[in-house]
């Protein structure tokens, strides 16, 4: 029973995320465009609302790629990329740390032998699964609160988390970088 009130806290908390920030109008801050002016704007600067955005985005589900695309378009591909490597650690990390907090482990014993089996890899090679699961996932949203929920020690997924995410990012950097070039031309 407590599993279940902790997780109803859990989409609770994310409910309330969504509608500050729908309400507040934080949510237009999350294009492409907007955090790309920032980036060029001011680079400092830029790149503070830059990692605040990510962690808030992770938060309320935003996904990743916004960020890596709108960091590579304004900095290139090596610094786009390394600032998005950091980002991305800082937000996973908050939200490791926020959901841990409001929901515990409530996912570390789960319900039904597909949950059992999956999250059995998990607590058998946390550091393994958790890479994988980043290359595969990057810092999808929902990946970080399962996780954060699954019971696994910060310092695995942690570990996990830095190892897991420079290969996708690069693929990504290349990606994008081309694209822009494509599309954008030379910058």
């Amino acid at each position: 029973m407590v599993r279940y009130r902790r997780l109803l806290g859990v989409l609770l908390f994310l409910a309330l995320l969504l509608a500050v920030a729908e309400l507040s109008g934080l949510r237009q801050h999350f294009s492409l465009a907007y955090l790309h002016s920032k980036l060029v704007e001011n680079l400092w600067t830029g790149l503070a609302v830059f990692v605040l955005l990510f962690t808030i985005g992770n938060l309320i589900q935003i996904p990743g790629w916004i960020f890596l695309t709108a960091a590579v378009l304004a900095l290139g591909r090596f610094w786009g990329g390394t600032a998005t490597y950091l980002a991305a650690n800082v937000a996973c990390a908050f939200t490791f740390f926020t959901i841990r907090r409001i929901g515990g482990d409530a996912l570390q014993r789960p319900d039904g032998r597909l949950a059992t089996r999956l999250l059995g890899q998990l607590d058998a090679q946390p550091v393994r699964s958790i890479v994988i699961l980043r290359i595969l996932c990057q810092t999808l949203p929902a990946l970080n609160y399962a996780l954060a929920l699954s019971g696994v020690g910060f310092r695995k997924y942690l570990l996990g988390t830095v190892l897991g995410l420079p290969l996708p990012i690069l693929a990504y950097c290349l990606l994008f970088d081309f694209l822009g070039n494509l599309f954008i031309g030379s910058r």
